[in-house]
């Protein structure tokens, strides 16, 4: 064994087992995240992975932004601007989180309408339910597109 911390146990590389213990994901989606170009690993002689350490931060980055809602391809391009060997740093976190804040901030929203107008309607114009307060007369709201259109939030590119 060469350094201390191998004499110790710890190694500067992981098994996709101890990588999927340690990340708290199954096997399969360290699997998919590496097909996907968000981490990566190394193989053995024997043509087993074997992960940096610095791969388990950026599994949690993963986790974190799936968690509150980012689609996997705004977290790949986030990666992409980072080193693709390196874990994410607090800097990197709070510079890319930024920029899904007013993502967030407008799905918050949207959620808040439809939590408080759930229990009466759906928001659809349908006029099925008979204490509708909606009043659609002559669909109007058909005009507008497709879907609730009083519940839509309207985002910040008009969609």
């Amino acid at each position: 064994m060469g350094t201390e911390l191998e004499q110790a146990g710890i190694f500067p590389t992981l098994s996709v087992g101890d990588m999927a213990r340690r990340s708290g994901v199954a096997v399969s989606t360290l699997h998919f995240y590496e097909t996907k170009g968000l981490i990566s690993s190394t193989r053995t002689e024997g043509n087993q992975r074997r992960y940096a350490r610095e791969m388990l931060r950026r599994v949690a980055f993963v986790r974190v932004a799936q968690r509150v809602g980012i689609a996997l391809a705004d977290i790949e391009a986030a990666l992409a601007t980072l080193p693709a060997k390196a874990a994410p740093s607090r800097a990197d976190w709070e510079r890319l989180s930024a920029a899904w804040r007013a993502d967030l901030d407008e799905r918050m929203a949207q959620l808040k309408k439809l939590r408080d107008t759930l229990d009466d309607c759906i928001g659809c114009g349908c006029l099925s339910i008979d204490k509708c307060r909606l009043r659609n007369p002559y669909d109007k709201l058909g005009d507008k597109g497709a879907g609730p259109q009083r519940l839509w939030v309207v985002r910040r590119d008009g969609t």
